[in-house]
């Protein structure tokens, strides 16, 4: 059936509008001059120039003539003319009709033009604004596709290289590409020109395939289908418009990659400085008790003879010291390798909390020097399932942690006691204290609050003490003393967690 926006009907209506002018004609024709009916059929071509286009408006020129001839000139119904005056009528007529609906059906296809440029550009930025808030490669690719799709009604697939694969990262509903799609994909993306359907290169593919361009290569491939149940091609605005499609897709893609490979290099640079800083300090952390112990090694070595017997006994105390306090740096580093690795292992069973603090005391009798312990401990506290050697490596950590930021004259005291269905242990001090700030940060790894100079470390027992309370279903945080300085908490489960 014919639609009204049709030819056929378009010169249809032209002769309507003839036919109107015509009748009016009969109606004012005994009134006025019948040259002054030419205006009437004049106005009929215009406005079929205007709204209906070049081809209806020369036929109705024609008629406009012939009609004009035949009805208003004498000798009547004839087309014979009299006055040969008419003829110049005639073919004035005819010669403006033709003029007016040429220029009017160029001014009506420059603003169909005009419309369509309009259409082009806001698809463009609306592409273009949603590209610009895309923040990954996913949300690029979405956007890419529903605007492809809702500009052009076609099926979309964006494939990019995987792997030194090229692979399909979007494609529309029920669009399956196969090996012999895959391959004019793989082509278009190696040598960086269109190939596929309506094209002179791999005609007989499923999709038409656009290479996502950028000024450092082909970052992928864009496949577009026909509309369904036709076999149209892109018009050439419409094929210009794919490839400015394309071309912004790709750039956002390559946006993305850059950014992320900037993220990679600025994660590495920041890894690199942590990595030099770290080993710079725990070299020094190490080589401070090496320097120690070669000195008081080579001392006695050399002046054995000569050294009283006070001096001999100093020098082996702080040999050993030295060598204690390497040992558990060491250890530290250690314990944080495992604990990282997930190679920690614990051997839980029954513990009693007053044996933990008892033996965390008797092994760091030699640190303590003489400082005065305040203990605390609830009688009868249940037993509790731990690894006995773990916790009470957190304890020393922490009591070794009190020394290092407490006057040698200020006492430490250690509670244990039930709270809820767990068991609390505390550790508090009377030293420095520690910042607001740094009251969470304290448990990261190697991280260490301002100190004075004489503290050593490498900043890992407290990041060691957390992984291991952790890892047996309780936490560990610290909190200011409200006397000065600073307490540290950890909690335990009474009951293992399933």
């Amino acid at each position: 059936p014919l639609k009204l926006h049709s030819p056929i009907y378009k010169y249809i209506f032209s002769f309507i509008l003839v036919f109107v002018a015509t009748i009016t004609g009969f109606l004012i024709g005994g009134r006025i001059e019948p040259t002054n009916l030419v205006m009437l059929y004049l106005l009929a071509v215009v406005l079929t120039a205007i709204y209906l286009g070049r081809g209806p408006a020369i036929l109705s020129s024609i008629l406009g003539v012939l009609a004009f001839d035949y009805l208003f000139v004498t000798p009547y119904f004839t087309f014979a003319v009299s006055d040969t005056q008419y003829i110049i009528t005639f073919v004035a007529l005819f010669l403006v009709g033709t003029v007016i609906s040429q220029l009017a059906a160029r001014v009506s296809e420059q603003a169909v033009a005009a419309r369509q440029r309009e259409a082009e550009t806001a698809e463009l930025y609306d592409l273009s604004r949603d590209l610009a808030v895309s923040g990954d490669l996913d949300s690029i690719l979405a956007a890419v596709q529903k605007h492809v799709e809702q500009s052009f009604g076609r099926t979309v697939a964006v494939l990019l290289l995987e792997e030194n694969r090229l692979v399909p990262r979007i494609l529309s509903a029920e669009l399956i590409l196969d090996d012999d799609e895959l391959a004019v994909a793989d082509w278009v993306f190696r040598q960086g020109e269109p190939a596929g359907r309506n094209t002179n290169t791999l005609p007989a593919a499923q999709l038409r395939y656009l290479p996502l361009k950028t000024s450092r290569g082909v970052v992928g491939v864009l496949g577009v289908g026909k509309p369904e149940n036709t076999e149209r091609d892109l018009t050439p605005a419409q094929r210009r418009l794919m490839e400015a499609f394309a071309n912004q897709g790709a750039q956002a893609i390559e946006r993305v990659r850059l950014a992320e490979q900037t993220r990679q290099i600025k994660l590495l640079q920041s890894a690199e400085k942590l990595q030099n800083a770290l080993l710079n300090s725990i070299s020094h952390d190490l080589r401070t008790p090496l320097v120690s112990i070669t000195g008081a090694l080579t001392t006695l070595e050399e002046q054995a003879a000569e050294i009283p017997s006070q001096s001999h006994r100093n020098l082996v105390e702080t040999a050993r010291e030295e060598a204690d306090r390497l040992n558990r740096l060491v250890g530290n580093l250690l314990d944080m390798t495992r604990l990282e690795a997930g190679a920690l292992k614990l051997k839980k069973e029954p513990c009693d909390v007053q044996e933990i603090v008892g033996a965390s005391l008797s092994q760091m009798e030699s640190r303590l020097g003489g400082r005065r312990v305040e203990v605390h401990v609830s009688d009868a506290l249940p037993l509790i399932p731990l690894d006995f050697v773990l916790i009470v490596h957190v304890i020393n950590n922490l009591i070794d942690n009190a020394l290092k930021y407490s006057p040698q004259s200020s006492p430490l005291v250690i509670k244990a006691g039930v709270l809820g269905n767990e068991i609390q242990i505390s550790v508090m001090d009377y030293g420095m204290g520690i910042p607001k700030d740094d009251l969470e940060r304290v448990f990261d790894k190697f991280y260490r609050v301002q100190r004075p100079e004489n503290v050593t470390g490498t900043g890992l027992g407290l990041a060691i003490c957390k992984g291991i309370v952790e890892a047996h279903g309780g936490g560990i945080w610290a909190n200011d003393n409200p006397e000065g300085g600073a307490v540290f908490y950890i909690s335990l489960p009474i009951e293992e967690t399933k």
